[in-house]
């Protein structure tokens, strides 16, 4: 077996950390400096941290092999295959012409683009979020907004953005769910503390989306519907994380957003109907001049959003504990990778004894989100009387669109999975944890890092969740605030995370000399984000420690 050795270069771990961020620095060269296409940057960026794990940490070859292999077939199952799903059912409104009923149906409502970004990113894509996580709001979000007529520059920006408020309690809990697993602390002190930090980001972002949209006078006027949006769903996140636990926290927060926006914008209108430069709300004549809205019957509409509402049941369905507890059960292949599976061993203070490092390759084709939603499509296409020949070419040219986006997300998760086994990223990780004092600043840098290199909150838990306990218990710190720290601040990692960017640039259709821009737009936004949260969590661990959940540390 192979021992990770996190201080490889001249046993220094500042030196090995300067090593180990190499793949990291050659990625963001690479989009923010070269402007490269993202699938070129994250093959650029594999290629060299399997060098880095070669040549500095000295892993083995078979070992490296295997770990891409590894953590390319996770970017192609369950991420890939949430996305293709996601857009699939996207395209299949739009082939039978429904998508054109729900633009208007929600310009019914509103064709001010400031209330439509509040109420399809923030609170539908919360909703989402829930339900599925993993990739699933952006897609399509973003690929509602683009169809309602933004820029897909614009709706892909718009809706990365508004994702950070929802993620760390996606996929009824999931990210919350793990930690408690990875750590062994109980799972309500931590929903409740992720909530705590999670409340704070969510009562502001809805009014950081339309400034950043529009700028700050644009967004006074929509004052009303920011405060009402950030307050519902902020309120309802804070309590049911604390009382009731992480499952359907977005779930119940989402609904009472949209409930809350629907309700307000049938008493209140803003003075004036914002337009994005360069869109309209609705069709326009051939002079260009502004048409509204068809007028549409409840039964049309009805049927129109027949695909997104069988989304929402099938998902639900499949994310209830029993089902997806029974699914998984009958239907679940664990298959251990060949020549890692417990190949290496993993040594304190990452764990806290030496133990082998588990490498088991989760099939859960029947119990996967993706799945869900591939059966939402098919009762779609059945209830849209799609025939199989038109579906097939549908989902063709499907996966015509998505083939590079798949590409960058297989790309950026081997990537990933090669430092994890490696051990470049624990020394990345024990780097920050040697900040002393400062540690509950850089738990969020280190939250933050593990998303963007995973792309899942759940993921940078499963990663960085017990070195913040570990770290926390010898610097004296309460452990439920770091590792909660730990989820709640790599929601802001997810914005420019590749793979995010890769789904929201595949879901707008928009150009691959705009991925870089869109890469260096979310940049700036998610490092602001962390900065903040990293202060909130040392005013918690210094200031406010009696808001913080105790419970006895997990036993080694």
């Amino acid at each position: 077996m192979w021992q990770q050795n996190y201080e490889p270069v001249a046993a220094s771990l500042g030196l090995s950390a300067v090593v180990a961020a190499i793949p990291i620095l050659v990625l963001f060269f690479a989009l923010g400096v070269k402007k490269t296409p993202v699938w070129v940057a994250a093959i650029s960026a594999l290629g060299s941290a399997v060098i880095v794990a070669l040549v500095a940490y000295g892993m083995p070859l078979p070992l490296a092999i295997m770990s891409a292999v590894y953590g390319a077939a996770f970017g192609l199952f369950p991420i890939a295959w949430i996305v293709f799903t996601a857009i699939l059912l996207y395209r299949l409104t739009v082939e039978t012409g429904k998508f054109d009923i729900i633009k208007d149906s929600v310009g019914g409502l509103t064709t001010d683009r400031r209330l439509q970004a509040l109420l399809i990113a923030f609170a539908f894509g919360a909703f989402i979020e829930g339900a599925a996580g993993f990739g699933t709001p952006v897609a399509v979000a973003a690929a509602m907004l683009a169809g309602l007529g933004f820029s897909p520059f614009h709706a892909a920006a718009i809706c990365l953005l508004a994702n950070t408020a929802p993620v760390a309690f996606g996929s009824l809990g999931i990210p919350v769910t793990t930690l408690a697993n990875i750590t062994g602390m109980p799972v309500l002190p931590l929903s409740a503390m992720v909530g705590r930090l999670s409340a704070m980001i969510s009562l502001f972002i809805p009014g950081y989306l339309i400034v950043v949209m529009t700028g700050p006078r644009r967004a006074l006027e929509v004052l009303p519907a920011i405060v009402a949006c950030g307050l519902s769903f902020a309120a309802v996140q804070f309590t049911v994380s604390n009382y009731v636990g992480p499952e359907l926290t977005d779930i119940l927060s989402s609904l009472t957003a949209i409930g809350t926006i629907v309700v307000l914008i049938k008493f209140w209108t803003p003075r004036t109907t914002m337009q994005m430069e360069g869109d309209w709300a609705g069709s326009t004549s051939g002079a260009g001049v502004r048409v509204a809205p068809g007028r549409r019957t409840g039964s049309e509409t009805f049927a129109a959003w027949m695909p997104y509402l069988l989304l929402v049941l099938f998902v639900l369905v499949w994310g209830a504990p029993s089902v997806k507890g029974a699914i998984d059960r009958a239907t679940t292949l664990l298959l251990p990778v060949p020549a890692l599976h417990q190949s290496i061993v993993r040594v304190p203070p990452v764990t806290a004894q030496p133990a082998p490092y588990a490498a088991v390759f989760t099939f859960n084709w029947l119990g996967a989100s993706g799945t869900s939603c591939l059966l939402a499509v098919l009762a779609a296409a059945a209830f849209l009387r799609v025939g199989a020949r038109r579906f097939i070419r549908l989902g063709g040219t499907t996966f015509t669109q998505l083939k590079m986006p798949i590409l960058t997300i297989a790309a950026m998760l081997a990537m990933a999975y090669v430092m994890n086994y490696s051990g470049m990223t624990s020394t990345l990780g024990l780097a920050l944890a040697g900040s002393g004092a400062g540690f509950p600043f850089f738990s969020a840098t280190l939250g933050w890092l593990g998303v963007f290199l995973t792309g899942s909150d759940t993921s940078a838990n499963a990663l960085f969740g017990n070195l913040q306990v570990v770290t926390a218990n010898a610097l004296g710190l309460n452990p439920v605030l770091t590792a909660a720290v730990n989820s709640a601040a790599g929601v802001v990692g997810k914005m420019v995370s590749p793979q995010s960017i890769a789904v929201a640039v595949a879901a707008t259709g928009m150009a691959s000399s705009d991925e870089g821009k869109l890469f260096r737009f979310t940049l700036k936004h998610s490092v602001l984000l962390m900065v903040v949260i990293g202060i909130v969590s040392m005013l918690y661990a210094y200031v406010f420690p009696g808001l913080v959940p105790v419970v006895p540390a997990p036993t080694p």
